[in-house]
């Protein structure tokens, strides 16, 4: 399945504001971003280094564009996320406060949604 997804496609986003997003840096390199959609308050993509992992970055990465949408007025953000508990992320955003939609995209991910204004500020620690 062709996504539309280019190196050209995200410049654009990311130039042109319509792909906001933050990007962690250790020691001058990057160590993961996060980026979503201006537009619907989607979470187009958040993805950390493995080695970086349970450090509370990938967490502070999340909490960053829910409070920049926040700002921006949305009072739902969505994501597309596995549905296999085993994955890795089923139980990251889930344990965020993420919810299920009981909706599955195009590419069979699981739809998680998140209400910033009924949900407790998510913790750095």
């Amino acid at each position: 399945m062709e996504l539309g997804i280019t190196l050209d496609s995200w410049k654009t986003g990311i130039s042109d504001g319509s792909l906001p997003g933050y990007v962690g840096i250790s020691e001058g390199e990057i160590i993961g971003y996060c980026f979503g959609d201006r537009k619907t308050g989607e979470i187009v993509v958040l993805a950390l280094l493995p080695e970086y992992e349970s450090k509370g970055i990938g967490r502070a990465l999340l909490n960053r564009m829910i409070e920049n949408f926040k700002a921006l007025g949305f009072e739902r953000l969505f994501l597309g996320c596995s549905s296999d508990p085993n994955a890795r992320s089923y139980g990251f955003y889930r344990h965020l406060g993420w919810r299920s939609t009981g909706i599955f995209d195009d590419a069979d991910d699981e739809v998680l949604e998140f209400l910033p204004a009924q949900s407790k500020e998510i913790s750095e620690e």
